[in-house]
């Protein structure tokens, strides 16, 4: 399915007191790069409506499974992949690596929601025109985070 992929330099805001990657950022690199995939496409998270109301992606799913260590300064390689298209949700596969070394790997879905004034939010289902032949999408950008 479809392919992108970007790198991230780690920072020192990254580690924990050991200089290694904190477990949690991993969370946020994958969603950084999904982010980053979706603006490669033209297409952006958060899209304001009238009355206050926008339709976004809450996700209802996320997992990382840890195989080695990320440190200071290392340059990780990020691949984020379209596994699945469901009716209302869209479900990412994440690697990370690090100089051809496999250092995290992990999924998370995402639910296209309408969300209210309120906060309150409800599944809408996939546009036909969103990713439609998700094995057609194969993307690569430099990350502004990279040097």
């Amino acid at each position: 399915m479809a392919d992108f992929h970007t790198r991230r330099r780690i920072e020192f805001a990254d580690t924990d007191m050991a200089g290694i990657c904190h477990f949690a950022r991993f969370f946020v690199f994958m969603e950084s790069a999904e982010h980053e995939f979706l603006a490669s496409l033209g297409m952006r998270v958060m899209v304001d409506e009238e009355a206050g109301w926008q339709i976004g992606w809450p996700r209802v799913a996320a997992s990382c499974d840890y195989l080695a260590p990320a440190r200071f300064g290392d340059v990780l390689d990020l691949r984020v992949r379209l596994l699945r298209r469901g009716r209302t949700s869209l479900t990412w596969e994440h690697e990370i690596s690090r100089d051809g070394t496999l250092v995290a790997r992990g999924t998370v879905t995402t639910v296209r929601c309408r969300i209210g004034p309120d906060g309150t939010a409800a599944p809408i289902p996939l546009p036909p025109s969103l990713f439609p032949e998700p094995d057609a999408l194969v993307s690569s950008a430099p990350s502004p985070r990279e040097s």
